[in-house]
């Protein structure tokens, strides 16, 4: 049965926040290519992933797309509610169904201003949300397609639950920003090479630590942030 607690984000909430907070929460399910915001569009929601995964895409005039980074049960989609702004320039997608917890945006910022600690979790996050975008930026621009889509399945598994995926190349294509026909060879170097199986639309991998070693230094970067938020808070 999911919990508020199976986000990492709420469950280093203080006992005091949570009391706060959890009552306001709404359970929802999040159906694989929803699009919970449009770019430009004012947010009236924020959302605290369970299982699912939610990439927030920047959209081109012409209607290509590229992911930026990608949030799951770590994090929130919707820091633009308490970042200051009411709307923001990218689009947030259901990239893996699942479950999330729903929150008024106005519950958001009242608590993010009057609560400290809510405050400062809500910013250290943020910050490992735009390392992530930094690092999605250099992969993209100095790394193959091949590491690319390793940095993807390995940000994907940490937020799931298991090692299986409901993709399809288009999609991941569209995510990474590349050609279909670049996924559907880097993918196929993968699946010879043991690391994982690929058949309508489902993805397993077989061997993660082979995956990390194919994998370039983006991914660890990006985890090292992520890490590094539970162990703060931890602490504190």
């Amino acid at each position: 049965m999911n919990s508020p607690a199976d986000n990492k984000l709420l469950k280093l909430l203080p006992e005091a926040s949570k009391n706060t907070i959890f009552p306001h929460l709404k359970l929802i399910k999040l159906p694989l290519g929803k699009v919970i915001y449009e770019s430009g569009q004012n947010l009236t929601c924020v959302y605290f992933p369970i299982d699912s995964i939610v990439s927030l895409l920047y959209v081109t005039e012409n209607g290509s797309s590229a992911e930026i980074s990608v949030v799951g049960n770590e994090g929130v989609v919707g820091i633009a509610v308490f970042m200051g702004g009411e709307s923001t320039p990218n689009r947030a997608v259901v990239q893996s169904a699942g479950y999330a917890y729903q929150m008024p945006a106005s519950l958001m910022r009242k608590e993010f201003h009057n609560d400290i600690t809510i405050r400062m979790l809500l910013l250290r996050y943020t910050q490992t949300l735009i390392a992530q975008m930094a690092q999605t930026a250099v992969c993209n621009r100095h790394h193959s397609i091949d590491q690319q889509l390793c940095r993807w399945l390995l940000l994907s598994l940490d937020r799931l639950r298991t090692n299986n995926l409901t993709m399809t190349q288009e999609l991941i294509a569209n995510m990474l920003g590349v050609r279909r026909e670049g996924v559907t060879e880097a993918a196929g170097k993968l699946q010879k090479a043991g690391v994982i199986t690929y058949k309508r639309g489902h993805i397993t991998v077989t061997d993660r630590r082979k995956l990390e070693t194919l994998c370039c230094e983006c991914y660890e970067v990006v985890k090292q942030e992520t890490d590094r938020l539970e162990e703060i808070s931890a602490i504190e």
